[in-house]
């Protein structure tokens, strides 16, 4: 199981790949991405990257959005899977090499964005959701759901 900073890592790849389908980013992001996945899997990585481009590329106004959500999961999960195959080691330096190359790709596109330690930067949206009384979140410390009790002491009503 992965952390919630390496699902969060994951979340930005799959968000970085859509976003930088079709644009002059494309080719950088693309051969780093697929780098990272590994020498044995590059080529078959470069296909998938084209894959994604073109889907992201021919989907009409009215598909675009659903094309583009189901690439960036996609891309997540597939971050997510690599992550997940790892020991403890492994998986910290493979982290770090990935979010070097997502900050790297992002201050490329947008000027002035970074993150040190270990925030992440993201040059456009993130979207997270909760449903159903859940609680979501790109980093989250403690939490409790419910209705906060009452400020100060009761009120007392004029008879």
């Amino acid at each position: 199981m992965l952390t919630e900073a390496l699902t969060a890592l994951a979340a930005v790849g799959g968000t970085a790949v859509v976003q930088a389908a079709g644009t002059s980013a494309w080719q950088g992001l693309q051969q780093a991405v697929a780098g990272w996945f590994g020498h044995e899997d590059e080529e078959r990585v470069l296909i998938e990257l084209d894959r994604s481009a073109h889907a992201l590329a021919v989907a009409d106004e009215a598909e675009a959005e659903v094309v583009r959500r189901g690439e960036q999961a996609a891309w997540q999960a597939r971050f997510e899977a690599v992550l997940a195959g790892l020991g403890e080691h492994e998986q910290r330096l493979a982290a770090e090499t990935l979010r070097a190359l997502l900050n790297a790709h992002v201050r490329a596109r947008a000027d002035g964005v970074s993150s040190t330690g270990d925030g992440l930067a993201v040059g456009g949206n993130v979207e997270i959701r909760a449903d159903h009384g859940s609680v979501a979140a790109l980093r989250m410390g403690n939490v409790s759901l419910g209705n906060p009790p009452r400020p100060g002491p009761p009120r007392r009503r004029p008879r």
